[in-house]
């Protein structure tokens, strides 16, 4: 294997302040500014000695050096036999439901068993606009998220859905099973919504966070079945960044059951007893994941322009882990 290229750049005098990972996507051939930001957030972007953050804004004599990792594994546009659920497909589109654990595209730390691997083994046709390890890829969700995907056979088809999810004009529903319940003694809760401006967190660059900057981000919820500790609800994006709902339910302190990075994994409410403890940590054992499900997803079909609607199963697990709530706590 050959060795990582280091590439040291030293900016220029005149050089107006500009964030570093828009700097840089101008100075690194087939280098975008997602790549650019991977880069940083895995440490292999130094400025003057120390470590970059993505907010960074280049100033004259700046000494930036960028170590270009190697990949330790086949390429990312390899095909791959793995299996897939695909929903529904025609010329123009492929409607995915996405299994949890399943990452969507290649990146740094994985470029091999993701999605993308799976459609180039099943299709020759898939959009090529955007970054080259996402052919096809309109929209994504988390490695840890189960649920439906609109995958673009064509660049036309790829620009035309792209404009819907930039209008926000995208039908969106999840369903997760959240810790705590939104009713009180007082008032009962079945409908809310969730709005805040999100931003990458300065403590763990690898989450979000609410901030008080950011982008706008906006989630109304529905309260399907309460129980005693839990909340079988769902959600629709009115907008849709990077974890949000996660975020976002972590935010008013019910996170979803099962989430590593949010706080999921720990108990939240309910009596501290060794039965109550025991039944939590038997409904982990049966994921590692979150139990958020994008169960639905609606727009505009790019040759037909009629609205298209698409519905799908929840996960067995997940099915699995509400009975045994329901049992329980029923």
């Amino acid at each position: 294997m050959e060795d990582n290229k280091i590439i040291n750049i030293i900016v220029t005098e005149g050089q107006r302040k500009e964030r570093i990972d828009k700097f840089l996507s101008h100075q690194i051939v087939n280098h975008s500014r997602t790549k650019i930001q991977e880069l940083i957030e895995s440490g292999a972007v130094l400025v003057n000695g120390i470590k970059a953050k993505n907010n960074y804004k280049v100033i004259p004599n700046d000494k930036i050096t960028v170590t270009l990792i190697k990949r330790n594994t086949e390429p990312p546009d390899k095909p791959e036999n793995i299996p897939i659920n695909i929903l529904y497909e025609d010329n123009s589109i492929i409607i995915i439901n996405k299994e949890a654990g399943m990452v969507t595209h290649p990146a740094y730390s994985n470029y091999s068993g993701t999605l993308v691997n799976a459609l180039l083994y099943h299709t020759n046709n898939l959009s090529t606009t955007g970054d080259r390890e996402r052919p096809g890829i309109v929209h994504r969700i988390d490695k840890g998220t189960s649920g439906l995907l609109v995958i673009a056979k064509n660049d036309f088809t790829h620009k035309f859905l792209a404009d819907q999810f930039h209008e926000h004009s995208i039908d969106r529903e999840y369903h997760a099973i959240c810790w705590g319940i939104f009713s009180t003694k007082k008032k009962i809760q079945k409908k809310g919504t969730i709005e805040t401006f999100i931003d990458r967190s300065k403590s763990d660059r690898k989450k979000f966070s609410v901030s008080n900057s950011g982008k706008v981000a906006i989630t109304h919820y529905e309260v399907l079945e309460e129980f005693k500790n839990f909340s079988y609800i769902k959600l629709k994006l009115e907008t849709g960044r990077t974890h949000q709902i996660r975020v976002h339910l972590s935010h008013i302190n019910h996170p979803i059951l099962g989430d590593p990075t949010y706080g999921g994994r720990k108990l939240i409410c309910g009596q501290p007893t060794s039965s109550f403890k025991a039944f939590v940590n038997n409904l982990l054992e049966l994921t590692p994941y979150q139990l958020l499900h994008a169960k639905t997803l609606g727009f505009i079909h790019p040759e037909t322009k009629k609205r298209v609607f698409f519905d799908s199963d929840l996960p067995e697990t997940f099915k699995k882990i509400l009975e045994k709530i329901r049992n329980y706590e029923g």
